[in-house]
């Protein structure tokens, strides 16, 4: 498969273009800068321009991945580029699209104050945010609902990545209060890739529309159990039936993405 990547360059961008060639696939990289220190530039099956025609899919990472000083640039630039993006698949008839969500559509890290209605979280759960970044994120799901009604071939996959991080260990944090916004959680980058990639390659009879889909890892980067955590930090959010007694040791459900997808986090490093 031909698979456009935008932001090819930044965190994200190589990690996922790394996977897919390996994979098999052939990328087109769009970015804003030219870098001068990637080894698949080298690679016979990339290649580095601006143009979607002829791609069998497009996963759109080029976007700011924090809120940096909550103003304005932040909100309008990951707002404008994913539109655009979204726009360009329409008119070039490309109906598999994977967009850089957030776990930050919740009101989470970067809120003034986290904020949860229940655990483990999953699709379901209203979506708050307080911030630009997050509030970007969630306008750009809005705009997949949006493109998806007047161009209905198109399948738009919206993943809700956590902290996007090479192992669990870098993912620690000294401060558990601090870190009670992101939940103790993240998704090991190359597993967080394996998902937009799915998302793009999975038989189009699987699912249609535009769907979410949170990616985060089953475990915390925390010593205390979730049970404790929970009790400490929130003790008034209600659980879902069945989640005190569950193996899984986070606080989000990814099982949408394991039905769908076929995605399941593996720690690759």
């Amino acid at each position: 498969m031909k698979i456009a990547i935008t932001g090819c360059n930044g965190c994200v961008g190589r990690r996922v273009v790394f996977w897919v060639l390996k994979e098999g696939h052939t990328v087109v990289g769009a970015d804003c800068v030219i870098a001068q220190d990637t080894d698949f530039y080298d690679n016979p099956a990339f290649s580095f321009h601006p143009v979607f025609e002829g791609c069998d899919a497009i996963i759109q990472l080029a976007a700011f991945a924090q809120p940096m000083d909550y103003k304005t640039k932040v909100h309008n630039d990951n707002v404008v580029i994913t539109w655009n993006v979204l726009r360009a698949a329409a008119e070039l008839g490309i109906d598999r699209v994977a967009l850089a969500s957030s776990v930050n559509v919740l009101r989470g890290v970067y809120s003034t104050e986290p904020t949860f209605h229940y655990f483990p979280i999953d699709e379901n759960h209203p979506c708050e945010p307080d911030e630009p970044y997050g509030l970007s994120k969630l306008i750009a799901e809005m705009q997949a609902n949006t493109i998806i009604r007047r161009y209905p071939s198109m399948r738009v996959a919206s993943i809700r990545i956590h902290l996007f991080i090479p192992t669990r260990a870098h993912a620690y944090r000294q401060d558990y209060f601090r870190a009670r916004g992101d939940l103790w959680g993240y998704v090991q980058m190359d597993s967080a890739a394996d998902a937009f990639l799915r998302a793009v390659t999975v038989e189009m009879d699987r699912w249609t529309g535009h769907e979410t889909f949170f990616i985060a890892a089953p475990q915390l980067a925390a010593d205390e159990d979730r049970l404790e955590l929970k009790e400490k930090y929130f003790p008034d959010v209600p659980v879902k039936p069945g989640w005190f007694e569950s193996d899984t040791r986070g606080f989000f459900d990814c099982s949408k993405a394991e039905r769908l997808l076929g995605w399941v986090h593996t720690d690759y490093a």
